[in-house]
């Protein structure tokens, strides 16, 4: 009946008629005009259900199985050749997973997949070799929550890709699920820390752009202590473009105060979320992948870093990389094939892209003839911190030879996240050729791709 209903009043002869009766109903006095109309919107609306948005303006249709092909079909078609005087909305019931058991009974999963068995649903992905990010970063959490009744954490609708569904388990009234609602979720961390609260908001990197707004108005202008745990930062794999996180250090690092980290592992970020506990002050923000970590050893709580501090992995002369994040594993690649040349090369691991270290800024661009800085991220992050830094100190005017690799402008299509790196340029042989480049040395045997 609620789908005849809604081809019915979604018909071209119905918006005739309708049409018909709002114009002879002008030729009475305007009261009259007016509680005609409203019987009208009240009369659909108890058929229909959609009173509330014929309040909001809208001319309702539904609601409807949007399965039902037989059903959606006629109305879109109705919809498409009727004119209407203002927006329409379409309510159409569907169901996640709809005729697929596996998917219908996870909330969570099959949204995007790898191969997969079509009867059992099981997916086809190798066995880890290490714990995943997201996970390392459940495992840093609770750490810190075992022993700081204030913490708190939220996400927005993405519990299991965050890790946050096993800080649910050891906290159930300490975590929250907003749903597909960054902008409020955002904003309840920003209320929770005006009541000294911990919120840690757990969303990925192209999820918080979507609560952009209330990062600046309700979190940034007031300073508040809302800790951001950004996943997927960086390329995704077969997730695609809408999900890459290509900007959070560019959105975020333009705001004042804020605390910008990146782990370049899975000790890193439990340090990160040791760190992010300690501050109390102002907002921060730590990134890390998507994917597995490296395997490293990790301690059962993290060490807070100091604000601001880099550090120095592996000692050289010539030249100087400054990686932000998970692109040190390739520097340091870089840096073997680079001493094969015979260029020693110093490697450092920024942590922090704000506030930045000025003192290892300054010292790599003293004691080095080139600077290369590696990140994750588009233009406009790290990078530019670096530059702006070095160009207010007169680090530039001396012959330091600096190049910034960055992600390219352009959006990378999904693939294996390795060769998404190799697309973007951001891989160890990349990072040789821009450092060869700078010393005028070309090196026929180096394969490097095309920067689009």
């Amino acid at each position: 009946m609620s789908a005849y209903l809604s081809k019915l009043i979604s018909s071209k002869p119905y918006a005739s008629m309708r049409h018909l009766a709002k114009d002879l109903a002008k030729k009475f006095p305007k009261p009259i005009e007016k509680a005609a109309k409203r019987a009208e919107e009240y009369a659909r609306g108890m058929l229909t259900g959609g009173t509330l948005f014929e309040e909001l303006g809208f001319f309702y249709v539904g609601p409807f199985d949007g399965h039902n092909l037989d059903h959606l079909l006629p109305v879109l078609r109705n919809v498409r050749d009727t004119d209407h005087d203002g927006p329409v909305l379409i309510h159409c019931v569907t169901k996640k997973g709809k005729g697929y058991e596996p998917a219908e009974a996870a909330a969570d999963k099959y949204h995007g997949v790898a191969r997969f068995d079509v009867v059992t649903g099981k997916q086809d992905k190798p066995a880890p070799k290490a714990m995943a990010y997201q996970n390392v970063f459940a495992k840093a959490l609770i750490a810190e929550a075992e022993r700081d009744d204030k913490i708190v954490a939220v996400t927005a609708a993405m519990p299991s890709g965050t890790g946050l569904n096993k800080f649910a388990e050891a906290f159930p009234e300490r975590c929250f699920d907003t749903g597909i609602a960054e902008q409020h979720a955002v904003t309840f961390c920003g209320g929770l820390a005006c009541e000294g609260y911990k919120p840690f908001a757990a969303i990925y990197s192209t999820f918080l752009q979507r609560g952009y707004d209330q990062v600046v108005h309700d979190i940034a202008i007031q300073s508040l202590p809302v800790r951001f745990a950004i996943d997927r930062a960086g390329m995704v794999g077969a997730d695609g473009v809408t999900h890459q996180g290509s900007y959070d250090i560019a959105y975020l690092g333009c705001l004042p105060g804020f605390v910008l980290m990146a782990a370049s592992d899975e000790v890193e970020l439990m340090h990160m979320v040791a760190t992010q506990a300690q501050i109390d002050d102002r907002p921060s923000a730590c990134r890390f992948p998507r994917g597995e970590a490296l395997g490293l050893e990790m301690p059962a709580r993290g060490n807070p870093l100091e604000i601001g501090k880099g550090r120095i992995v592996r000692e050289g002369t010539k030249a100087a990389i400054l990686s932000y994040g998970t692109r040190l594993a390739d520097a340091l690649k870089a840096a073997d094939a680079l001493a094969a040349r015979g260029l020693s090369t110093t490697v450092a691991d920024a942590r922090f892209a704000k506030p930045i270290d000025r003192d290892l800024v300054r010292r790599l661009a003293r004691e080095h003839e080139v600077l290369v800085t590696v990140e994750e991220g588009a233009i406009g992050g790290f990078a530019t911190q670096v530059m702006q830094f070095m160009a207010g100190e007169g680090l530039l005017d001396n012959g330091l030879k600096f190049r910034p690799l960055t992600l390219p402008d352009t959006f990378i299509d999904h693939d294996k996240p390795a060769v998404q790196i190799q697309q973007a340029g951001l891989d160890a042989p990349a990072i040789v050729a821009a450092v060869l480049s700078a010393f005028g040395i070309e090196d026929e045997a180096l394969e490097t791709p095309a920067r689009a």
